[in-house]
């Protein structure tokens, strides 16, 4: 059995779809889920500004926490569900909890006040920094969404896995993103659906593109070297349908438009521990905020 499945609780919606997606993957990997809560103690006088003293702040955490694994546990009878509380700064209490799981799941959206803490600042310090995957994940997000239509066009988690969405830069292919892809569409028996966009070249002085004869010898080597880079995967992994689309224009929109029609999105993260500001990339940063699908981000490097 491969590492659990970690995820943030704070008593959130969207922390609590961020639970039910765990569990459905941790069915998937057959694994367990790990619910992390992190207790951030605060200062009296802060307290004091929210009219909640710090055991009310406790105790309200403690019963939203056990209020929700007891419903994952009566939704999800097949997954053994565990729990983790911490305490100290959020982000990085939980990217320590990453280090030890298969891959950690977190909300991405804040509510204000004392809920939604993993989303906002906090969950993008814990993505810039996990050196494990990270899914995103938000509110409302249902089993169904991830699914095709039944016959009479009704969602229904019965029918089968929409595409899973990878995001290549050719110019660094990281492995691990591409490995966690082809590992999420074999899971999900479904097609892996790799985009790869890439700028037209503009010509000095003019600021406009080729002409239409020699236009289109960008695009067909292009698309040339992300065959070149999928090749050894597509052998690694044969029954994976590989649906490839090298297109002329901005990467992140190309993958927000085509997470639509997705069950996950996977999208990589250069690891730069030396760097003094840990960040994501403008393309993983537009997807989190767009993206109609749960995203993982893969470190790499």
């Amino acid at each position: 059995m491969c590492r659990p499945v970690a995820v943030g609780l704070d008593g959130s919606s969207e922390s609590r779809a961020a639970a039910e997606w765990a569990a459905r993957e941790a069915q998937l990997l057959g694994t367990t889920v790990k619910l992390v809560h992190v207790w951030e103690p605060v200062s009296e006088p802060v307290a004091l500004t929210r009219l909640l003293d710090g055991r009310t702040r406790r105790n309200w955490s403690e019963r939203t926490f056990h209020e929700a694994l007891a419903g994952l546990r009566l939704r999800h009878p097949d997954v053994e569900v565990s729990t983790e509380e911490l305490s100290g700064v959020p982000a990085e209490a939980l990217t320590k909890a990453a280090d030890d799981a298969e891959l950690l799941v977190l909300g991405s959206r804040a509510l204000g006040g004392v809920a939604g803490f993993l989303a906002g600042s906090v969950g993008l310090a814990v993505l810039a920094r996990a050196e494990r995957p990270v899914v995103s994940v938000r509110a409302g997000e249902q089993a169904a969404d991830e699914h095709e239509m039944d016959p009479v066009g009704i969602p229904s988690a019965a029918t089968a896995f929409r595409d899973v969405v990878l995001g290549l830069d050719t110019g660094h292919p990281g492995g691990e993103p591409i490995r966690l892809a082809f590992e999420a569409a074999r899971r999900r028996d479904t097609r892996l659906h790799v985009v790869h966009g890439w700028r037209p070249p503009v010509y000095s002085g003019h600021g406009r593109p080729a002409d239409a004869g020699l236009a289109g010898s960008p695009a067909v080597s292009r698309a040339a070297v992300l065959t070149d880079v999928l090749r050894p995967w597509r052998q690694r992994y044969p029954h994976v349908e590989v649906v490839e689309r090298s297109r002329s224009g901005s990467a992140a929109e190309l993958l927000v438009e085509a997470s639509r029609r997705a069950s996950l999105v996977v999208v990589g993260r250069r690891l730069r521990r030396t760097a003094p500001v840990p960040h994501i990339g403008h393309v993983t940063h537009a997807v989190l905020h767009h993206a109609g699908a749960p995203v993982a981000v893969v470190a790499d490097g």
